[in-house]
């Protein structure tokens, strides 16, 4: 008996190693110098230390490239899944076919778990003149890296703002590093950022432009602003109006600006002990995420458990499991 006894251990044992280390995890982030970026290689790195998957961190260019990834890329067949970091606006334009890359075939994905707002940054200087959004208009500018989260949200709120980018003086499609040598230069005029606060290439940037004697000015996007106001009526309850303080940069003034709440999502195939785990495994090591991304601050399982049941895109079973085992959710 006691033989038959370990032999069961033995077997218990290797089917739970063997399931970790047979499930392969592709973490999608975003560009290098962004809050994504790093926030899935901590994600990356405590999955992999606890034992949850063979998991490993990409640089992409964000959420509609991490939607792509996840819809195209994911095989349950070899237990491979692409996971990643997204924007809500993007995540619901994927899921529902609305976006013109997924029209013929939409994204199948959950949510895991919310991370923390993400703030619209129309980033330039005090010396360009530029007060307002509709003063971008004919200026050089950079509205993010092609297939990225930022330049969808960017687009849709210049088009809600009645500004042809194709009139840009310049219009350049640059990610975050990329606009802040631009701007840093002297060869952009604006660039348009959604990211975590701080995003630390925008405070290295602004220690820079002070140095040069060119403070630092982010575009205010108040809800009296008329592109602003257009934007949340065409997409309603993806967006509210939050603050950038003063303090986050060191601008002159707080900002008035849009926050999305960003999303850590995995496609419907993937299984749910392995969703589980990896919830589990994440918000049981939230004090290593908080230490090493400041925006991850906002990632608790409190915050998660409040848009279950309320998003247009559902919570993964395995999720949700978690947060009702924590007592979070009925």
């Amino acid at each position: 008996m006691k033989k038959i006894g370990m032999l069961a251990l033995a077997l218990l044992l290797f089917t739970v190693n063997g399931y970790a280390q047979n499930a392969k995890v592709v973490i999608t982030t975003g560009g290098i110098g962004g809050v994504y970026y790093y926030y899935g290689t901590q994600v990356s790195e405590i999955l992999s230390k606890n034992n949850v998957a063979s998991a490993t961190a990409i640089q992409t260019a964000a959420s509609v490239d991490n939607m792509l990834l996840l819809r195209d890329k994911s095989d349950p067949a070899k237990s491979t899944y692409f996971i990643g970091t997204v924007l809500p606006d993007t995540a619901y334009f994927t899921v529902t076919g609305k976006h013109e890359k997924f029209a013929d075939k939409p994204a199948k994905a959950t949510i895991l778990w919310m991370m923390y707002p993400n703030y619209l940054h129309i980033v330039t200087t005090e010396n360009t003149g530029i007060k307002t959004l509709s003063d971008i208009d004919g200026k050089r500018v950079s509205t993010g890296a092609p297939g990225s989260g930022t330049e969808f949200t960017a687009l849709n709120l210049l088009k809600a703002a009645n500004i042809d980018p194709n009139k840009f003086r310049k219009w350049e499609k640059l990610g975050a590093k990329e606009s802040d040598e631009a701007l840093a230069n002297g060869t952009l005029d604006a660039y348009v950022w959604s990211g975590g606060l701080p995003t630390g290439s925008i405070v290295e940037l602004a220690n820079t432009l002070k140095r040069k004697g060119s403070p630092l000015f982010l575009v205010p996007l108040p809800e009296s602003d008329p592109g602003v106001a257009a934007f949340k009526k065409e997409f309603p309850g993806l967006a509210d109006s939050q603050m950038i303080p003063q303090a986050t940069y060191g601008t002159a003034a707080d900002t008035p600006t849009l926050a999305f709440w960003n999303m850590f999502v995995g496609p419907e195939s993937l299984p749910e002990d392995l969703a589980y785990n990896m919830t589990k495994a994440v918000f049981e090591n939230l004090e290593t995420l908080h230490s090493s991304v400041k925006a991850a601050r906002d990632t608790t399982a409190e915050n998660s458990a409040l848009f279950v049941g309320k998003t247009a895109i559902p919570f993964h079973p395995g999720a949700v499991k978690y947060f009702s085992e924590k007592g979070l959710v009925k």
